[in-house]
C-alpha cells in the first residue's frame, strides 16, 4: 500500500460545540422527568454522545466536526422514566437517539444535523434484575455491558455466549436493537436466537413482546422489536436464554489448501451439525495479514513454513475452530467427527497455539485501528450474508467492487476477507479495507461503500449481516425487502412512532 501521511487528531475546543438548542421549559421539563444532575448540556458531555464508530465517524471525530452534537444527553433510571423523556420529546417535536455503548458503524446513533435532538443514554439502567436458574433465563436493563453480564451469570454457573467484536463496549440493549451476531454464534446462536422477551418505551407507551419459548399466536412479535434500531422506541428490558458455563474448551488453528476448499469444509460442517463454537474462515489475504501480525517468526517462521509446504498448503486459507461443551469426552468426540470430516477437503491442523493466539487478539481489531488512523491509513469494515451457492462470487464480487471503487493513481488499497457466522444454508463475509489516507479520505470511503452496497444484492448477498441498517444502509433497504415490507416498517412506525421522533431517518427514512 506504501506509507500513508501520520495524521493527529484535531483537539476539540469547547467553545466550537454548538450550545443547546433546547428552551429552558424543555430542559425544566426534563430535569423534573430524571433529575437535573441527569440532563446534560454541557459541551464535551454531547460531544460524547454525538457519534459512532465507523470510519467516517472516527474521522469526523479527529477532525474535530461538532456538527452533530445532540442538543443534550438524558439518563432515565427506570422504564418510567424512559416514558416520560418521550412524552416530552413527542410534545415539543424533539428527536431522540437511543444510545448504549455507542459502537454503531452503520451510522445508528449519530443525529441527522440540523435536527433538534437529545440523546437517551441507557448508562443508568444497566441492572441485572433476576436470573430463573430453572429455566434458564434472565432478564437484564439495556445498559448492561457484556463483559458484566458474563461476570455476573459465570458466578452462577451460566454463559450467554454473545461475543461481538464490540463485547468490552456494547450494550445489551444494542445487541438486541441492531441483531447481533457474536464470534461464537456458530455454536451459541446469533442474538435474535437468544432473547425471550423484550419490553420497549415507545412514543404511544409500553410495547412487551414475547413471553414463552415459543408461541403460534399470530406472527412473532418480538421479532419486531429485535432488530428495531430505535426507531420504534427505547428497549428498557430483555430476557434472555443463557447455558450452562462449559467445562471443557479446546480452540486451535488450521490451514486449508485454499479459500474455497475451506468454504467447501465449513459448509459441510454446517450441514452435518458439526460446527464448534467458533468457525472462522480467512481468505488467502486475510491468512497472509494475520500471519504477518501474529504468527510465529525467526527460526520458527522457517519451521511452520515448510510445514505448510509439506502438507499442500503453503498459500492456503487459515482456519479457526473452537469448541466448547459440557465434558471433555463430548468434545472430543464432536472434534474428531469434524476433523473426519475436514481431512477430505485437505484441511491440516496447525496447532491450540493459533488459536490461542486468535483467543488473546479477538477483540483487539478497533485498537489496531486506531494506531492505524494515527499513521494515516484508511480502514474501515463492511460484511454481508449468501447462500452457500453463492458464497464464492459474492466474495469475489464485493472484493472486486472495493478494489475498483478504491484504487487509483497513488492508491493500492488491501482488501480480505473472513467467514465467520456459518449456517445449514449459507455463511457470512466480513470485510477489512485498508488503503493510504488523506484529505479527501472520507468522500472516497463514502464513495467506495455506495458502489459495493450496490453490487451486493445483484450478487444475491444481503446489505448487513449483523452490522444493522442505520444510516448508512438505508438507501438499499427497500430492494431487499421490497415495497410491501417498507410499507408494513412504514405502517409499524406510524402506529408506535406517529410524530416520528424516534432515531430519524434510520431504517425506514421516516423522522422530523
Amino acid at each position: 500500500m506504501g506509507l500513508a501521511i501520520p495524521a493527529a487528531a484535531v483537539p476539540v475546543v469547547q467553545s466550537a460545540v454548538p450550545q443547546t438548542r433546547l428552551t429552558p421549559t424543555v430542559i425544566a421539563e426534563l430535569n423534573a422527568a430524571v433529575g437535573q444532575a441527569q440532563v446534560l448540556i454541557e459541551p464535551m458531555a454531547r460531544l460524547l454522545h454525538s457519534r459512532g464508530m465507523s470510519y467516517v465517524d472516527m474521522m469526523q471525530r479527529r477532525a474535530a466536526d461538532t456538527s452533530c452534537v445532540p442538543d443534550a444527553v438524558v439518563q432515565p433510571a427506570s422504564h418510567d422514566e424512559v416514558l416520560a423523556v418521550l412524552g416530552i420529546c413527542v410534545e415539543h417535536q424533539i428527536a431522540v437517539v437511543p444510545y448504549g455503548g455507542g459502537t454503531s458503524v452503520v451510522g445508528g446513533v449519530t443525529r441527522p444535523a440540523g435536527t433538534v435532538g437529545i440523546v437517551i443514554s441507557l448508562e443508568r439502567l444497566r441492572e441485572m434484575i433476576d436470573l430463573d436458574e430453572v429455566s434458564g433465563l434472565v432478564r437484564v436493563q439495556p445498559g448492561m455491558t457484556g463483559p458484566v453480564l458474563e461476570r455476573l451469570l459465570d458466578a452462577r454457573g451460566f454463559t450467554l455466549g454473545h461475543l461481538p467484536q464490540s463485547w468490552e463496549r456494547a450494550t445489551i440493549g444494542g445487541y438486541a436493537a441492531t441483531r447481533s451476531a457474536g464470534q461464537a454464534s456458530s455454536g451459541y446462536g446469533r442474538i435474535d436466537d437468544m432473547i425471550e422477551a423484550v419490553t420497549l418505551a415507545t412514543p404511544v407507551g409500553t410495547w412487551s413482546a414475547g413471553q414463552v419459548p415459543a408461541s403460534a399466536a399470530g406472527p412473532n412479535l418480538l421479532q419486531l422489536a429485535v432488530g428495531s434500531e430505535g426507531v420504534f422506541g427505547v428497549i428498557t428490558e430483555i430476557t434472555l436464554r443463557v447455558r450452562r458455563t462449559p467445562k471443557a474448551r479446546h480452540y486451535e488453528g488450521a490451514m486449508a489448501p485454499s479459500f474455497a476448499a475451506g468454504v467447501a469444509a465449513c459448509r459441510e460442517l454446517a450441514q452435518l451439525d458439526l460446527t464448534g463454537a467458533v468457525v472462522r474462515l480467512s481468505d488467502e489475504a486475510e491468512t497472509v495479514a494475520t500471519l504477518a501480525i501474529s504468527g510465529p517468526t525467526g527460526a520458527r517462521r522457517k519451521i511452520f513454513d515448510r510445514y505448510l509446504s509439506v502438507r499442500g498448503v503453503s498459500e492456503g486459507a487459515l482456519l479457526i475452530l473452537g469448541w466448547e461443551e459440557h465434558s471433555t469426552a463430548l468434545l472430543d468426540a464432536r472434534r474428531d467427527a469434524a476433523w473426519g470430516v475436514l481431512k477430505k477437503f485437505g484441511v491440516v491442523s496447525i496447532g491450540r497455539g493459533v488459536g490461542a493466539s486468535w483467543e488473546h487478539g479477538r477483540y483487539s481489531g478497533p485498537y489496531l485501528r486506531d494506531t492505524l488512523l494515527d499513521d494515516g491509513y484508511l480502514v474501515e469494515t463492511f460484511e454481508t450474508a449468501g447462500a452457500w451457492v453463492d458464497l464464492l462470487n459474492l466474495h469475489e464480487v464485493a472484493k472486486g467492487a472495493a478494489l475498483g471503487a478504491l484504487t487509483r493513481q497513488g492508491h493500492t488499497p488491501y482488501v480480505m476477507t473472513h467467514l465467520s457466522h456459518v449456517y445449514e444454508t449459507g455463511a457470512s463475509l466480513y470485510f477489512t479495507v485498508i488503503d493510504r489516507g488523506g484529505p479527501d479520505s472520507i468522500t472516497r470511503w463514502i464513495s467506495a461503500k455506495k458502489v459495493i452496497s450496490a453490487a451486493l444484492q445483484p450478487a444475491r448477498g444481503t446489505i448487513t449481516h449483523h452490522h444493522a441498517i442505520g444510516r448508512d444502509h438505508e438507501p438499499w433497504l427497500a430492494a431487499e425487502i421490497g415495497p410491501i415490507g417498507m410499507g408494513l416498517l412504514q405502517a409499524l412506525k406510524a402506529e408506535l412512532d406517529p410524530t416520528g421522533i424516534m432515531n430519524p431517518g434510520v431504517f425506514t427514512g421516516f423522522g422530523t
